[in-house]
């Protein structure tokens, strides 16, 4: 008579593979808002970048004519802006005032804005950009202090 040899079972047990399910479960509830909140800022900071070029024709037009009026889109040096992946719409560039909708979104998923206004103070070099748009957002944004946010 053969005698019968148990042979040793190679593998994982269902306790084993469940903590793993667990485990990445718990890091993809931490990770996947976090990567949202990361792209939305980088969408903010890319439209920013791409707005740049109008804030340079906008000082340049107030240096020539003195005054913010008619620095509009198209008009006195201010280029046009376009929209791109990071800019959805260009509600308006007029008298100085940028107005875009950014990609950038907020927790309930509303597009992000920029509305930069500008101001001259006599005595000073430079032209300040103001930042009232939503797009001054802490988690999803701008921080205090960044992107012209107050």
């Amino acid at each position: 008579m053969k005698s019968l040899t148990m042979k040793k079972q190679a593998g994982f047990t269902l306790i084993e593979l469940m903590i793993v399910v667990a485990i990445i479960g718990i890091l993809a509830a931490i990770a996947i808002p976090q990567y949202t909140n990361y792209i939305s800022r980088t969408r903010a900071a890319g439209a920013a970048a791409e707005i740049a070029s109008v804030k340079t024709g906008i000082a340049m037009c107030y240096q020539e004519t003195g005054a913010f009026t008619g620095c509009t889109s198209g008009a006195l040096g201010v280029p046009t802006l376009q929209t791109t992946k990071n800019i959805k719409a260009v509600t308006s560039v007029a008298d100085g005032v940028i107005k875009v909708t950014t990609a950038a979104t907020d927790t309930a998923g509303a597009d992000l804005t920029i509305i930069n206004t500008p101001t001259f103070t006599a005595g000073n070099a430079n032209l300040v950009f103001t930042n009232s748009g939503t797009s001054c957002n802490s988690i999803r944004g701008f921080k205090p202090g960044a992107g012209d946010c107050p």
